[in-house]
């Protein structure tokens, strides 16, 4: 049984366990971290794309960026990102 062939029964079962294990009130909290997580893994997958695919469309030899500029530009955006909540 694959995840696509979940029905209306078995995810209302799923829903009820969740509740029984983490109480109303958190639910809310895990659901926002979870959309958090999947945001955060197409944006990598999206970045690791555009990577792959930079070197093809490089531009002219007169734009270029140094290999310390392409450095100090991706640790100042890695220092820009903000550290994911964690739930536990």
């Amino acid at each position: 049984m694959g995840l696509g062939n979940l029905g209306f029964t078995e995810l209302m079962m799923i829903l009820i366990i969740v509740l029984v294990l983490f109480g109303a009130r958190r639910v809310p909290e895990i659901g926002a971290s979870i959309g958090k997580g999947i945001r955060e893994f197409k944006k990598n997958i999206a970045d690791v794309n555009r990577d792959v695919r930079e070197p093809l469309n490089e531009p002219a030899s007169g734009d270029r960026l140094s290999a310390g500029e392409v450095a100090s530009a991706r640790a100042q955006e890695e220092a820009v990102r903000p550290e994911p909540k964690r739930l536990i």
